[in-house]
């Protein structure tokens, strides 16, 4: 096998965890979608098994996106990236980058949520960046509850229990940077006022 082809292989395992991550997803849940064993996808995205087409095929029409996508094959040697816009419940999630593993970049545009009481924090593996562009964005993370609004940043590890979410009013659209695990949790933001 080419160097190149064991390194597009290789990275396949990684692209395909921040995709599930990114879309909130568990391996049971994904398990129960493809058909696929747990053991087995959590195999393929540490890298411990290497993707076939059976398993990428079901893998690829759960995620949404192409095989091409997939296993990071361009259209063409152009480097603009066309993001397709990927809609879940009501928020768009718009993928900024082509290339698998490493540092994956999306443009969010959440719609306002009218809550009673707090939202579930989630927690997984990785690390995550995010730029607030427009709009106002509550961020519950551990014991924090801070409202970031048009140019702020917040960065931490995503073991911490968190949740984002746009408390309005109208849309706000962030930029987020999911990567490698980070050792440091660094919120810069005005805390809430209550």
């Amino acid at each position: 096998m080419a160097n190149d082809d064991a390194v597009t292989l290789a990275a396949v395992g990684p692209w395909l965890r921040a995709l599930r991550q990114q879309r909130g997803t568990t391996l049971t849940q994904l398990a129960e979608t493809t058909g696929i064993s747990v053991s087995t996808l959590s195999r393929l995205e540490s890298g411990g098994r290497k993707p076939t087409l059976e398993l990428l095929v079901p893998l690829a029409r759960a995620h949404e996106v192409s095989l091409d996508e997939l296993v990071g094959t361009p259209a063409t040697q152009d480097p603009r990236v066309h993001p397709r816009p990927i809609v879940r419940n009501g928020d768009t999630f718009l993928p900024l980058t082509r290339r698998p593993g490493g540092v994956q970049a999306f443009k969010q545009i959440l719609r306002a949520t009218a809550l009673t009481g707090d939202p579930p924090q989630k927690t997984h593996e990785g690390y995550e960046w995010l730029y607030v562009l427009s709009g106002r964005i509550r961020l519950l993370l551990g014991e924090h509850d801070l409202i970031l609004t048009a140019g702020e940043v917040a960065e931490f590890d995503t073991r911490v229990p968190h949740a984002v979410v746009n408390p309005g009013p109208g849309t706000a659209e962030i930029l987020n940077l999911y990567g490698p695990q980070g050792e440091r949790i660094h919120v810069r933001a005005r805390p809430t006022v209550r």
